[in-house]
C-alpha cells in the first residue's frame, strides 16, 4: 500500500495520479454518506471516512484493519486536518484526533510514504 498525505490542495491526488498512472475512474473519494470502497485501486479523502466514524460511534482504524486485504495494493490519500489549530468543537477534536490515529496506522502499514507540500512530493517511507 503507498500512503499519501498532505493538506488541503497542495496536490495529492495529481501527485497519485501521476505516479500510479491512475486515471479518475480508479479513484473512490470518500464521503460521509458513501463510507468508502475498500477494494479501489485509489481512495481518496481518508478523513472523510474519519468524520463518517466519528459520527456514527466507529473505530477507523480497527475498520481498516477488519478489511486490510482488500485496501491491501491500494493506494490511499488523507489531507493533514490533525496539525495547526485545535477546533473549539468537541466533535471536530474528536475528528481531528481520529485522523491522525488513523493515518498513523495507515503510515505504519505502508510500503511507502508520501507527504505533498505546494505540489512537491517529499518521501518520509
Amino acid at each position: 500500500m503507498d500512503f499519501i498525505i498532505g493538506g488541503a490542495y497542495q496536490g495529492k491526488l495529481d501527485c497519485a495520479k501521476k505516479r500510479f498512472g491512475l486515471t479518475d475512474s480508479d479513484v473512490f473519494a470518500c464521503t460521509e454518506a458513501d463510507g468508502i470502497a475498500f477494494g479501489a485501486r485509489c481512495i481518496d479523502r481518508l478523513e472523510e471516512f474519519a468524520l463518517w466514524c466519528v459520527k456514527n460511534g466507529r473505530d477507523a482504524v480497527e475498520i481498516m484493519r477488519e478489511n486490510r486485504a482488500a485496501w491491501a495494493d491500494s493506494v490511499l490519500i488523507c489531507e493533514d486536518i490533525f496539525c495547526g489549530v485545535v477546533p473549539l468543537g468537541a466533535d471536530m477534536r474528536a475528528w481531528r484526533e481520529e485522523t491522525g490515529r488513523l493515518a498513523a496506522y495507515l503510515a505504519a502499514e505502508a510500503d511507502t510514504v508520501t507527504r505533498v507540500f505546494c505540489g512537491l512530493e517529499e518521501r518520509l517511507k
